[in-house]
């Protein structure tokens, strides 16, 4: 089962790209691609937003005009399977530091490209974002190990014990009699 996770994470990831970067369609992406010379670097780090909350407090201040709900719930969204997923498939059982560093590498990432793409344009509000859904994935992720850890130790690979095999009251029974 976590080979077919692996598979899902890296498909996941691909539209994860697709849609961030890569969301318009491919002759309007091939005519920005002709536009790159310095001074569309330097457009896009004028456009930029480098001030946390700056874009947040705009959506929420213009909630009535623009499409706010949309942006700031699809930025957390659009995040929370990596949140999820990504421990699934690690070893690590301490995972939040690792979730959140690769979510925080993937992101900055993202937006570093479009700050120089022109793809998009860079808003630190969308690492903010992102991250936080992230970590909502993951929280998630520890919801699940303590009510289902039976289904978490078989997608990791990990034997079971014996009392999750049979059911804890069965095990627990046994062995106070």
């Amino acid at each position: 089962m976590r080979k077919w996770l692996k598979i899902l994470f890296a498909v996941y990831i691909l539209v994860l790209i697709k849609v961030i970067i890569f969301k318009y369609p491919y002759e309007q992406l091939y005519a920005i691609a002709q536009t790159w010379r310095k001074d569309v670097i330097l457009e896009g780090l004028e456009t930029a937003n480098f001030i946390p909350f700056k874009t947040i407090k705009m959506y929420i201040k213009y909630a009535d005009q623009l499409n706010s709900f949309e942006n700031l719930a699809g930025n957390i969204l659009v995040f929370v399977p990596f949140g999820t997923i990504l421990p699934l498939i690690r070893k690590y059982r301490n995972a939040f530091l690792d979730v959140f560093a690769n979510a925080l590498i993937l992101v900055i990432g993202i937006e570093v490209f479009q700050l120089f793409s022109a793809f998009g344009a860079f808003d630190v509000d969308d690492i903010i974002l992102n991250c936080l859904g992230a970590s909502i994935g993951y929280a998630g992720y520890k919801i699940c190990c303590k009510f289902m850890p039976a289904f978490v130790k078989a997608v990791q690979g990990e034997p079971m014990e014996k009392t999750e095999r049979m059911g804890e009251d069965y095990g627990t029974y046994f062995e106070e009699n």
